[in-house]
């Protein structure tokens, strides 16, 4: 099985186009870590802003999309998009367990300390639109970042998404599908 993530799309269609193209192509599902359409109001309205239009591409995904919301989702971004938009989204992948949210609400060690009461694999979080991966107590956790607005971090400014596969996890740069970091499954 093999599960895209996303975060942060803000209303680009492009960019969500772009990551299916290059990136989820042979996914079985999709999990979007919330702020799905609304630019926000301290981000900039890219280029590509087309919220509708994003809309409708993600009713057209070809494969399930789970959502948590993110703190720029309202109530009609569900409406919208026809999909329930949860606090926090659980995805068993084989033996592996995936949590994700925002991240918005969380402080240092919040993290840590929800995924080892879920007993998660992988905790998922969004909201920083910076691409990270670690591990830590023996479990992984991951930003994909964004491909609509990044932000700069350990590996600079690039639009990025992140796959977890029965290998582990990768974050990959939209634009090219490059594999920009990965990490395996901890041992159990």
């Amino acid at each position: 099985m093999r599960i895209g993530i996303i975060s942060d799309t803000h209303g680009d269609g492009a960019a969500w186009e772009q990551a299916l193209a290059n990136c989820f192509r042979n996914v079985d599902m999709i999990v979007h870590a919330g702020d799905v359409l609304y630019h926000g109001p301290r981000n900039p309205i890219v280029a590509t802003y087309a919220p509708k239009d994003l809309a409708t591409l993600i009713k057209e995904a070809p494969v399930p999309l789970l959502i948590a919301r993110g703190n720029c989702d309202a109530e009609v971004d569900s409406m919208v998009l026809n999909l329930p938009l949860m606090e926090q989204v659980v995805v068993q992948m084989g033996r592996r367990r995936l949590v994700a949210q925002h991240g918005h609400r969380l402080v240092a060690g919040d993290a840590e300390q929800l995924a080892a009461y879920y007993q998660a694999d992988l905790w998922i979080s969004g909201h920083t639109h910076v691409a990270r991966l670690t591990a830590s107590q023996g479990r992984l956790f991951v930003n994909p970042g964004s491909p609509s607005l990044p932000h700069s971090g350990p590996l600079g400014n690039i639009k990025t998404v992140a796959l977890a596969d029965e290998e582990g996890v990768k974050i990959l740069a939209v634009a090219t599908g490059e594999v920009l970091q990965e990490m395996a499954w901890p041992q159990k």
